[in-house]
């Protein structure tokens, strides 16, 4: 990985952590928050944890389109979790 590959990384993965912090669920009850605010840091972990060790620069790419596609999806429609894909 080069350097300007990890910052990017680790700028996306402080990204995902500052979007937790504000996070507000759609519903604005205090309990949903607080679930949504840990699922996104909990999946930020495993997610970023798992592709560690990942050195296919192309692999790294496509990770990095999919951290930002579900940053950008994650905003746009006030839910946190992965959208389901309609075949």
């Amino acid at each position: 990985m080069t350097p300007a590959t990890r910052q990017e990384v680790l700028g996306l993965y402080r990204k995902v952590f500052q979007i937790a912090k504000n996070w507000q669920s759609a519903s604005g009850q205090i309990e949903e928050t607080m679930r949504e605010k840990e699922y996104i840091r909990s999946e930020a972990r495993t997610l970023f944890r798992r592709n560690k060790n990942v050195t296919d620069p192309k692999l790294i790419k496509q990770c990095i389109e999919e951290c930002e596609a579900r940053i950008e999806i994650g905003l746009h429609y006030k839910i946190p979790y992965p959208r389901p894909v309609s075949i």
